[in-house]
């Protein structure tokens, strides 16, 4: 996704093939983290004493990756939104300036709270075995960093989803959202057809990556739980996709009403 190029950007097209290469990393990075077990202490508060800092280990890692990565301006890009917004340093690389695609604030809308405790509580548990393997607390914690962020991204990738809709249907979406009309926004950006596309490729997907095509497979050889993929994108992903459009959506008129 070329963000210099605003036009590509608000292509629907664009937007859905870069969805579908989203779909790839989130399910190649969900391979990795099932190699491991749970690894529960990782998620609890307290669980790795870690000196001034109070939280997970989970959340140190993100965090701490997530300043060296604001140094390199990854957050000023407009398909990135952090988990610690309010602990990043500027960047030493010199800014670089987008055109705007979204609407001023789009940074309002941050989801990623509910992200980590879905993935936290339901995915890991339901990708995982049970129990804790203390020498790859590191690898573990590692892998679910990458879920996390390649999940924020998908989600949060709906307000270009939002964004391109709202330009398309200008007139309707705005009397919706100067009604604010949650339940007609909803309907408006809701597409079944598409949705079930996606979990049956997505399903695809987790069936066959990670497998030698040249190999016949055996159900030893799955890497991750397909259909736990697949109840991950149609209870969390999906839904929280389209909260984040419609949140974006109510917010859009801020520079207009």
């Amino acid at each position: 996704m070329d963000f210099l190029r605003p036009d590509t950007v608000m292509d629907l097209s664009n937007i859905r093939a870069a969805l579908i290469r989203m779909e790839d990393t989130i399910v190649f990075n969900l391979i990795e983290r099932a190699k491991f077990p749970r690894q529960p202490s990782s998620y609890q508060k307290g669980g790795i004493a870690i000196p001034d800092f109070d939280g997970s280990f989970v959340d140190w890692i993100l965090r701490e990756e997530e300043i060296v990565h604001a140094k390199l301006r990854r957050y000023q890009s407009p398909d990135e939104i952090p988990f610690f917004p309010d602990d990043l340093p500027e960047p030493i690389l010199p800014p670089i300036s987008y055109p705007p695609v979204l609407y001023p604030h789009p940074n309002k809308v941050n989801v990623n709270d509910h992200i980590k405790d879905f993935y936290v509580n339901d995915i890991v548990p339901s990708i995982c075995q049970d129990g804790e393997q203390e020498e790859n607390l590191g690898s573990s914690s590692l892998c679910d960093v990458e879920c996390l962020r390649s999940l924020s991204r998908r989600i949060h990738f709906g307000r270009f989803v939002a964004e391109s809709k709202f330009l398309t249907e200008r007139e309707t979406m705005t009397a919706m959202i100067k009604a604010k009309d949650m339940a007609g926004l909803g309907a408006a950006i809701t597409n079944s057809a598409v949705e079930k596309q996606v979990l049956a490729r997505l399903k695809k997907k987790a069936e066959t990556y990670g497998i030698d095509p040249n190999l016949k497979s055996s159900p030893n050889d799955k890497k991750v739980d397909a259909d736990a993929v697949v109840a991950m994108y149609e209870n969390w992903v999906i839904p929280l996709t389209k909260e984040v459009e419609v949140e974006y959506l109510l917010h859009r008129l801020h520079e207009e009403v």
